[in-house]
């Protein structure tokens, strides 16, 4: 076995790679690189769980970023719990072939309980006093103040929000190269989410992206060199290639104006709720699953779908077995926006009436995915001053409520979840052994690539 250092450097497609890329594009050259296929949804769960297991959504269940459990009549998004896939993972099978095969799992996701050996994931603490600090969890529990206690705190606010930026796979790089020179894993999987953020800001055509573009390239290729050094495999793929996207659509606003949604009053402010709802979207970038209660309602809500402006198609169950996304976790209906667009989760009709979660990051307890968290609110005034004075009050151990973030969307200019148009829209893989060399993998390929390069 020849171990192998895996980076998913998020957002990253062909069309991107180049002068700004040196380390990746000298990767390329002495191996190969690829086009990769994608699966529906274009997002990180459901990509992740396909590369990890060979299998599409109807199989290892993974139908989105999050879902409804029916069972609970709750939306939950962004789970951690690896008992949630389906399927046989990568590091399982390269077990079956050799007993001495070991895992490590940086900062994937559905990265707790998994039967990987290492690994490492975000896992904020959230005390009663309404506090969020960062932290993170890992298997073994010692791996974590070994990693703290060398790199410090994991910068959780640079990993998601307004201030994400590169310091977080920084972190995640640093974090992998301690784990992988002390353990020499056989499969180390690293996770590199830099590229997504100014992408989904201001999309794939935006004035810095060559500088983004040599940031992540710089931090990859302290791993490449790293791998080079210990005589280790590299492989470089990605999840999703992210489009340039115009306006939302606000696709549980048409369900509420026609009579479907439902809500609950709750101290002045409106709560969605699913299981009082007739039909209700959860939005996930340009997907949205719709989870129709009674089936008589679901063709005229497909029907409805299918006639709003920047909603391209509308799937059933038997269109979801098309792409192998047609398994119970789905919605009803799984509508795919138009290209140049995305779905927001908003339900409210009156802005008064918005939750208070709305302006504040908080991805658990939004029914949707909002990537107006990657942005301060331009319509507050002095709002850094409003910033500063509420965090001096969570240091001295008041509650506090950070609603700094937009409630609309017109900021969002880079969005994914379609299948790309051409290939150099979509994913890439580059390899650093020729081994397995083509010019395409499917996605479900990827765990016979990594197996192949390994074995």
């Amino acid at each position: 076995m020849k171990p192998l250092i895996v980076l998913d450097i998020v957002g990253l497609t062909p069309g991107l790679m180049g002068e700004p890329t040196p380390n990746l594009s000298r990767l390329a050259r002495e191996g190969f690189q690829a086009s990769l296929g994608s699966v529906l949804p274009a997002v990180t769960c459901s990509a992740q769980s396909t590369m990890l297991t060979g299998l599409l959504p109807r199989s290892h269940g993974i139908v989105g970023n999050g879902w409804y459990f029916r069972d609970l009549s709750e939306v939950w998004l962004w789970r951690q719990s690896n008992h949630l896939v389906g399927g046989t993972k990568v590091w399982e099978m390269g077990r079956e072939r050799d007993p001495g095969f070991t895992c490590a799992k940086l900062f994937w996701w559905f990265n707790m309980y998994s039967t990987a050996n290492w690994s490492v994931t975000p896992r904020p603490i959230y005390p009663a006093d309404g506090r969020k600090i960062p932290g993170i969890y890992t298997h073994p529990a010692n791996l974590k103040p070994t990693l703290e206690g060398q790199l410090g705190q994991f910068p959780l606010f640079n990993f998601w929000g307004p201030n994400a930026n590169v310091r977080s796979s920084e972190w995640i790089a640093r974090a992998a190269a301690m784990v992988i020179e002390k353990h020499r894993p056989t499969l180390s999987l690293v996770y590199l989410p830099h590229l997504d953020y100014d992408l989904q800001r201001f999309g794939p055509d935006f004035q810095d992206i060559s500088t983004q573009l040599r940031a992540i390239d710089r931090v990859a290729g302290e791993l490449i060199d790293l791998a080079r050094r210990l005589d280790m495999e590299v492989i470089v793929l990605s999840e999703y290639g992210i489009r340039p996207v115009s306006s939302s659509v606000s696709i549980n606003r048409v369900l509420r104006r026609e009579g479907l949604l439902a809500v609950q009053e709750t101290l002045g402010w409106e709560l969605l709720d699913p299981g009082a709802s007739r039909a209700f979207a959860l939005s996930d970038h340009q997907i949205a699953h719709v989870y129709v209660r009674d089936p008589r309602d679901v063709l005229p809500v497909k029907r409805l779908l299918e006639g709003v402006d920047g909603i391209d198609y509308a799937l059933d169950r038997d269109g979801q077995a098309d792409f192998g996304l047609d398994h119970e976790r789905s919605g009803e209906i799984v509508a795919v926006s138009a290209k140049d667009r995305w779905f927001d989760y908003y339900y409210w009709l009156n802005e008064s009436r918005a939750p208070d979660f709305a302006p504040t990051v908080d991805i658990h307890r939004k029914p949707g995915y909002d990537p107006a968290e990657l942005f301060l609110d331009p319509k507050k005034k002095l709002l850094k001053l409003q910033i500063a004075y509420k965090l001096a009050r969570k240091m001295l151990g008041f509650r506090y409520l950070l609603d700094v973030i937009p409630t609309s969307s017109e900021l969002v200019r880079g969005s994914h979840g379609r299948l790309p148009d051409r290939p150099e829209e979509g994913p890439v893989l580059i390899c650093s052994s020729r081994k397995s060399q083509k010019s395409h993998f499917e996605m479900t390929q990827v765990p016979e690539v990594l197996l192949e390069t390994i074995f």
